[in-house]
């Protein structure tokens, strides 16, 4: 059943463009992509080390500024992406050394207060972000000879990044190194006992979470083909902490869900209903009522009670023998 679903959601997304006629929607399914790749690479700290970042949206707008900043100046599109995720890559070291001297709220003040720095660096220092102005991006890349200026061309670019995010991810997970990271998340003075050092292993998982969100800052400058100071800013790590949180921390899937209801919520429903944040919010309430676990693990857990309810009972006297 499994297989079955998984190979039914990958010939969804595959055929996507050929049934959704409007290229509009074309494009939120590209941006469902992008925020679902962010949500993933936060998920591997929220999640899987147990540690809650509100910072996060600094190193997705650090490697969206660097790769507008180059290619404004005259790089290469290549160049400016290897650039763009050294530099992710760069940051994500810098918050881990400072922001894993703490854990529980004394990591996510340091994070919050990491993030807060960069947004204030990308708003006031004009000279090399232009402030609120921000920066255009004029074309996008052609890789293989393949432009993607249109939606289709955009959306299979970005499905083929996220496959890749989802994969690696899904190894990660299965391999050693992620059950020493949950390891560190549930029994933290065992795993040192056993001799595993916990800061390297969460430094390194820190790393792996900034690679995935610098891709995803890439994607989202090339997406909107402008960069400004807000993709940095507090709501966005406090959006995309609750799109893992929603759709079901540690778990492959949880995250892909929150991004889907939260970009679905504010690209489409926003306009049929005027008040649509006041809907997420009762969304997101109701999931903390009724699904505490998040949406994924809460539907599995109702599936099964459901399944066990429909299951006959043995009789009175079959029970006794």
């Amino acid at each position: 059943m499994k297989r079955l679903v998984l190979a039914l959601a990958l010939l969804a997304l595959a055929t996507l463009p050929l049934w959704v006629a409007s290229g509009y929607y074309v494009n939120i399914a590209s941006q469902m992509l992008i925020w679902a790749i962010f949500a993933i690479g936060l998920n591997v700290l929220v999640g899987y080390a147990g540690l809650v970042s509100l910072g996060h949206a600094g190193l997705f707008g650090i490697a969206a500024y660097a790769a507008a900043a180059l290619l404004s100046g005259g790089a290469g599109h290549l160049a400016a992406a290897l650039a763009a995720l050294a530099t992710a890559i760069a940051a994500s070291a810098v918050f881990a050394v400072l922001a894993l001297r703490a854990t529980g709220i004394g990591f996510l003040m340091i994070t919050l207060a990491l993030g807060q720095i960069l947004w204030g660096i990308a708003y006031r220092w004009i000279g090399l972000t232009n402030g609120d102005n921000g920066i255009n991006l004029d074309t996008r890349p052609a890789p293989f000879g393949m432009a993607l200026a249109l939606p289709a061309p955009f959306y299979y670019a970005t499905l083929v990044v996220f496959l890749a995010a989802l994969g690696t991810m899904a190894i990660f997970v299965a391999s050693p190194f992620g059950a020493s990271l949950r390891g560190t998340r549930d029994q933290p003075r065992r795993m040192n006992a056993l001799g595993y050092n916990v800061w390297l292993i969460r430094c390194l998982s820190f790393l792996f979470s900034g690679f995935w969100s610098g891709v995803a800052g890439l994607l989202f400058a090339y997406y909107t083909q402008f960069v400004s100071p807000h993709v940095l800013s507090l709501a966005t790590s406090a959006e995309t902490l609750l799109m893992v949180i929603s759709g079901g921390t540690g778990t492959l899937l949880g995250p892909i869900v929150g991004a889907v209801l939260v970009v679905a919520m504010k690209n489409v429903a926003s306009a049929y209903i005027e008040r649509w944040n006041f809907v997420l919010g009762a969304i997101f309430v109701a999931i903390i009522i009724f699904m505490p676990e998040g949406l994924v693990p809460g539907s599995v857990r109702l599936w099964r009670a459901a399944v066990a309810r429909r299951r006959p009972r043995p009789a009175l006297g079959e029970a006794g023998q």
